[in-house]
C-alpha cells in the first residue's frame, strides 16, 4: 500500500503523543461524541454464499481458516483445529443496527456493543482519509456482533475461532465475549484499548482486501517469515497506525477528534494484547513447545514490533510483504 499522505505520527510507545488540552486521560472516547456509523449490527449474521477464505486475528486458534477458498481453490479447514467453520450456503441475515451511542456510553467497561460502534467509527473516518490521500477506492466493512455462533458467507462459525474477517461479506465478525475470555483464558488486560486493537486487526484485513494483499497469501505457508504471518503482521501494523491517528480523526459535530490519544496504561494493554495472542505464546499455552514453523500469527514480538511500527510510522511503514525478515 502507498505511503499515506499526511499520515499522523504519534511519539513512542508506551507513552504515546499528548492529548489535545482539556481532554481528560481516564477516558478513550470523548465523552459527548455522538457516533455516525451504520458500520455495526448485532444478531445473527449472514453472507451471499459458502465457501470462502474466513480471515482470524484475535489468534486464538488460528489466523488463517481457509473454507474452500474462493481465492486459492483449496480447502484448508486442516488449519483450525475442531474445524469451528464448517462451509455451506448462506441466507442473508443483517441482524440489529446499532445505532445512538454517545463516548460516555463507549467508555462503559460493560458496554463492548457501544465501544465497538465507536470504533468503527473512528477507523471509518481514518481509513476514509487515508484511501482518499492514496487514490485508494475505499468502502467500510460491516462489523458483526454476535453470542457464541453466527451464519456467515464463510459458513458457520462459533466463539472457539475468535474475531475474523470474512471477505465474500466484507464483514467482521466479533463475538462480544471474547474480551472476557482475552482476560480469564489467555491472561490478556482486555481493556479498552486492546479491544478497539482486536477490531482495528480486523478492519486491516478488509484494506488487505481493497487493496489485493490478501491474495498474497498462500495456502499452507507457515513459519515466522511466511506469507500468513506478513498478512497478519500488516494488519498489527495498520492497527498501530489508526492508533496513532485517531486522536486526529475529526467526527462531524464540531470536527472534535472522537478518540483521545491513548495514555501509558493504554497502549500497555494493546501491546499485552498483542503479546498474549502470540504463536508461540498460544504453543506454550497449549503445552506443546514452541515450533516455529507452524506459526500463522507470528511470535509475540514480532505482533507486538509491528504494532509498535504502526503507530510510531504509520500506515507507508507496514510493507511487510517487501521487509527482507517480519
Amino acid at each position: 500500500m502507498p505511503s499515506a499522505a499526511g499520515a499522523v505520527r504519534g511519539a513512542g510507545i508506551p507513552g504515546g503523543p499528548a492529548p489535545p488540552p482539556g481532554y481528560c486521560l481516564s477516558m478513550t472516547f470523548r465523552g459527548n461524541a455522538n457516533f455516525d456509523t451504520s458500520t455495526v449490527s448485532r444478531g445473527g449474521g449472514g453472507g451471499r454464499g459458502g465457501g470462502a477464505i474466513a480471515v482470524g486475528g484475535g489468534g486464538i486458534l488460528t489466523v488463517i481458516l481457509v473454507i474452500v477458498s474462493m481465492v486459492f481453490g483449496v480447502d484448508l479447514t486442516g488449519l483450525a483445529p475442531g474445524s469451528p467453520i464448517e462451509p455451506q450456503s448462506q441466507t442473508q441475515s443483517q441482524g440489529e443496527e446499532v445505532t445512538g451511542c454517545t463516548g460516555e456510553e463507549a467508555n462503559d467497561p460493560g458496554n463492548v456493543t457501544c465501544r465497538m460502534e465507536g470504533g468503527a467509527d473512528s477507523l471509518s473516518r481514518f481509513w476514509t482519509e487515508t484511501a482518499a490521500a492514496n487514490n485508494i477506492q475505499y468502502a467500510d466493512p460491516s462489523v458483526q456482533l454476535f453470542d457464541r455462533q453466527v451464519e456467515t458467507g464463510c459458513g458457520g462459525a462459533t466463539s472457539a475461532v475468535g474475531p475474523f474477517y470474512c471477505p465474500p461479506d466484507q464483514r467482521i465478525y466479533i463475538d462480544t465475549t471474547f474480551f472476557q475470555q482475552m482476560r480469564d483464558q489467555f491472561g490478556a488486560s482486555g481493556d479498552s484499548l486492546a479491544q478497539l486493537y482486536v477490531l482495528a486487526h480486523e478492519w486491516g484485513h478488509h484494506i488487505q482486501g481493497i487493496t489485493g494483499q490478501l491474495e498474497r497469501v498462500q495456502q499452507g505457508d507457515t513459519g515466522p517469515q511466511s506469507s500468513a504471518v506478513r498478512s497478519e503482521l500488516q494488519a498489527d501494523c495498520y492497527a498501530g497506525a489508526w492508533i496513532a491517528g485517531a486522536s486526529q480523526t475529526r467526527d462531524d459535530d464540531g470536527g472534535a477528534p472522537v478518540l483521545v490519544a491513548p495514555t501509558q496504561q493504554e497502549m500497555s494493554d494493546a501491546l499485552n494484547a498483542a503479546e498474549t495472542i502470540g504463536d508461540d505464546a498460544l504453543q506454550q499455552m497449549g503445552g506443546g513447545g514452541v515450533n516455529p514453523e507452524g506459526w500463522t500469527h507470528g511470535s509475540s514480538e514480532q505482533r507486538m514490533r509491528w504494532l509498535s511500527t504502526g503507530y510510531n510510522e504509520g500506515v507507508g511503514a507496514c510493507d511487510t510483504w517487501n521487509a527482507p525478515e517480519v
